[in-house]
């Protein structure tokens, strides 16, 4: 992986910079087999930029040639990021399985945004990102 190129405003930009240069492994929570889906183009960049993606879907059985998993619990670990594509009432539950498999990030995508399950991922020693998208920011800090 090549270096940050972003100048850094605050503590955000550190945060979003030292989870996609430390950690690989990313389940993308609730990742849609429909290539329109902000979700699929996000997973198939960041298999390109060479992460390895655990889709967290279930209702599909695979997606990008990869099974896709019904939680978190049951997703092959370990899981580095919980890349969150599911509405915000779901966020708590997802934060709760995040911190049970020992992960050790959460990002929140755009529009997304729980300050209780943020506090909590917080609390268990997760960074978080809230209200980005980690494909943008990718071409952010990396572009």
């Amino acid at each position: 992986m090549t270096d940050c190129t972003m100048k850094h405003e605050g503590a955000a930009d550190e945060t979003i910079c030292a989870i996609l240069t430390q950690f690989r492994r990313i389940a993308i929570v609730g990742l849609s087999e429909k290539p329109w889906r902000a979700s699929h183009r996000v997973a198939a960049y960041l298999v390109e930029q060479g992460y390895d993606i655990i889709p967290v879907n279930p209702q599909i059985k695979a997606i990008l040639g990869m099974a896709s998993y019904p939680n978190l619990v049951s997703a092959p670990g370990p899981v580095e990021v919980v890349n969150v594509f599911r509405r915000v009432e779901h966020i708590p539950e997802i934060v709760e399985q995040a911190v049970e498999i020992g992960a050790r990030a959460v990002w929140m995508q755009s529009g997304l945004e729980h300050r209780q399950a943020a506090e909590l991922a917080q609390r268990a020693g997760l960074l978080v990102v809230m209200n980005r998208c980690i494909m943008v920011e990718h071409g952010l800090h990396f572009g």
